[in-house]
């Protein structure tokens, strides 16, 4: 038999110690100890991988995990059966690793770099080979160029690339559009950041638009003047809504203000409909309960300037409809052949008509276009006469031909129409400050109407008091009047109040011209007192007035003991003391600093937001007040210009996407045009450094001089 014996305890015989062996003694496999039933834990072995540097161990199940210290994705690392190899591919791969910086040597190649100015120079550029920004910047030509997802899979387009770059591959229409959209929500975290970083308070317009797979859009746009005083637009959303109803309106408007993390609002700027009153009531009890509206959203809503124009216009259209009709007909018809208007370019050279402008149809429900046809048209006059010799068929067609009295009608229109089109240019406007302007439009458009009104013209009397009675409708009494467009007219410093009121009086007739002069003015104080108590601490007053008083009292009880101390110094101590005590009744605040100073000479390259930008220092509470105000935008065409004629269209195949997919092109898109102009060279650097440490992950902010230019 064999005994097994423990080496450990054998003792040698004839000793009173026991003596360990000189082999040293066999560990047991063992699990268990001598004598012991109690398992032995084995220790946990030292990480010896450099990929540990990286990464966290995480257990998940009793599997080993790494957690990477960059961009926290966890990845399996097993010992069993994965090991430390996927952890190592990764640390190599990580885009939020800030060792992964590419080192290799770049490619000299002449291009194009954006000066501060907004020009672009050619220089030498450092081109390296990056696929994933070449993806993003095809998704930005499709955003920007409008074109289809599908261009991307065209012939000619990837015969292009493949040319170009032969190892890039070119990505699908599907991959495409998700790069798309990933590119909008990277610019919109840049947006959102920025509107928080600013803490402007915004200006809102809005408008809807029905597409033509019946689906019901609602664009909101932005407004604001930043700290560097410069304008900015922006559309916040492009959402679909259930329907044009006023509540369902002012729901959207608030849902998105709730997304976007803006609660500070001072105007929305809507047209005439009366779902629009719904909706601005809506969202004034929303603004009040947030507590950031200013005078209790007294004047918040704001009538689109546009909108009335074309109300008041379109009425007076009628007294001349006869001879508009007659000229449009006769137009439609030339132009409704090649041969036709060949032959008519023909008969203008024969009259030697020297006009370089064309032919334009007009769209009978848009007076200014119907304003640019005319304005084409009676230019060609001897041209039309000659035609209607040479064509036989075209007095057969048409039913009536424009005779001579419906062209001298035309030239009239033409002047009188004029006035009313630079009009809706001047407040359509979204690069510059329109509110400040309004004023003196309104007055040019009241005082051609008077002198229409005593025209001996029947027709011309007939149609000024049309047109006259559509005007007071808006703009002829007081409580129709939104005072924010008298306070932005007396915020310019080329015309303040003296010259409204001498405006006010004639339009509205001395009496009741100086009453909405002074009304207007009160509403001014009324507005920058509101401005005043909320940059002005709670008890600041009453702490100054008792540190003043406490200072003076000290100085006077010390004065005998300071010789040196000059009395003049006293007197203006108690001088101090005593206009504090009268409760500054006789002390000027910055308002009534800026209304007694003279005006500023009228100038046509005055600028009026860099002339606030250098006395913001000098009137602190006056120019925030003077910031938001002149932001406000007098019409909607800001928004409306997203999706109708008369601006850009929104053709068909767009239209018919996913709202989601419309969305981000139509906000993005608006997006990429307004950064270039509108960031600082501060904020551009910042940006770039953001997305060299893994933080942005946009196209843009590694193209910045390059593409941002509208």
């Amino acid at each position: 038999f064999c005994i097994p014996v423990n080496m450990s305890t054998f003792e040698i015989e004839g000793s009173s110690d026991s003596m360990p062996s000189s082999s040293p003694a066999p560990i047991s496999n063992s699990c268990e100890e001598s004598g012991l039933g109690v398992k032995k834990k084995r220790g946990e072995y030292k990480k010896r991988s450099p990929a540990w540097d990286h990464f966290q161990p995480h257990y998940v199940q009793g599997v080993r995990h790494g957690i990477c210290n960059y961009c926290t994705k966890m990845i399996a690392a097993d010992p069993k059966s994965n090991g430390t190899s996927p952890l190592l591919s990764h640390v190599k791969s990580c885009e939020m690793n800030p060792t992964n910086k590419s080192k290799g040597q770049g490619t000299l190649c002449l291009g194009e770099v954006g000066g501060l100015g907004g020009d672009v120079k050619s220089a030498l550029i450092s081109w390296k080979y990056d696929p994933d920004a070449i993806r993003k910047s095809i998704a930005y030509m499709l955003i920007v160029d409008e074109l289809p997802f599908k261009h991307v899979e065209g012939k000619g387009f990837q015969h292009v690339m493949r040319t170009a770059c032969p190892s890039f591959q070119i990505p699908s229409r599907w991959t495409i559009t998700r790069d798309c959209y990933q590119l909008y929500l990277d610019e919109k975290i840049k947006l959102k950041n920025m509107l928080r970083r600013r803490a402007v308070r915004v200006c809102l317009t809005t408008d809807c638009w029905t597409s033509i797979q019946r689906i019901n859009y609602m664009c909101l746009t932005a407004h604001f003047i930043d700290c560097d005083w410069q304008l900015n637009k922006r559309i916040l959303n492009f959402c679909p809504i259930s329907s044009h109803k006023g509540t369902e309106i002012g729901k959207s408007i608030e849902k998105c203000l709730l997304e976007w993390g803006i609660d500070d609002v001072f105007t929305v700027t809507v047209d005439n409909a009366s779902s629009n009153d719904t909706a601005v009531q809506y969202l004034v009890g929303k603004l009040q309960n947030w507590g950031k509206s200013i005078l209790g959203g007294k004047w918040i809503h704001i009538r689109c300037v546009a909108h009335i124009i074309n109300l008041i216009v379109s009425d007076g259209l009628k007294k001349f409809g006869g001879s508009v009709d007659s000229i449009r007909t006769a137009v439609r018809y030339i132009r409704q052949s090649p041969s036709r208007l060949k032959k008519f370019k023909e008969c203008a050279e024969i009259e030697k008509i020297d006009s370089k402008r064309l032919l334009s149809l007009d769209v009978a429900t848009r007076w200014n276009s119907t304003y640019l046809m005319l304005d084409s048209a009676h230019r060609f006059e001897r041209a039309f006469e000659r035609f209607e010799e040479q064509d036989p068929y075209m007095l057969h067609e048409l039913e009536h031909l424009p005779t001579k009295s419906d062209w001298e009608k035309a030239r009239f229109l033409t002047l009188f129409l004029e006035n009313f089109y630079d009009l809706t240019v001047k407040v359509s406007g979204s690069k510059y400050v329109t509110s400040n302007n309004l004023i003196n439009e309104l007055s040019h458009i009241n005082g051609i109407l008077k002198e229409m009104a005593e025209s001996a013209n029947p027709d011309l009397r007939a149609m000024a008091k049309i047109m006259k009675e559509k005007y007071d409708k808006y703009w002829g009494r007081l409580e129709k009047m939104n005072m924010l467009i008298f306070i932005a007219y007396m915020l310019d410093p080329r015309t303040k109040f003296e010259y409204f009121e001498f405006v006010a009086c004639k339009m509205y007739g001395d009496t009741e011209g100086a009453v909405v002069a002074h009304v207007a003015k009160d509403a001014m104080y009324e507005l920058f007192n509101d401005y005043k108590r909320l940059n002005t601490p709670a008890g600041s007053s009453q702490s100054s007035t008792s540190s003043l008083s406490s200072g003076s009292e000290n100085s006077i009880s010390s004065f005998d003991g300071e010789v040196s101390k000059k009395i003049n110094d006293r007197y203006r101590i108690e001088f101090k003391k005593r206009k504090v005590e009268l409760g500054g009744k006789n002390a000027k605040s910055e308002l009534d600093k800026y209304l007694s100073e003279d005006c500023e000479d009228e100038d046509p390259e005055f600028d009026i937001l860099n002339w606030w930008k250098g006395n913001s220092l000098r009137l602190p509470i006056l120019s925030q007040m003077a910031r938001d105000v002149l932001a406000v935008p007098v019409s909607t065409v800001a928004s409306e210009s997203a999706f109708s004629t008369g601006g850009r269209v929104l053709d068909p195949f767009r239209s018919s996407l996913t709202p989601r997919i419309v969305q981000a092109l139509i906000c993005a898109q608006d997006w990429f045009w307004a950064s270039e102009n509108e960031l600082n060279v501060e904020e551009k650097l910042e940006d770039l450094e953001d997305f060299e440490s893994g933080k942005l992950s946009s196209f843009l902010l590694t193209n910045l001089k390059y593409f941002f230019y509208s």
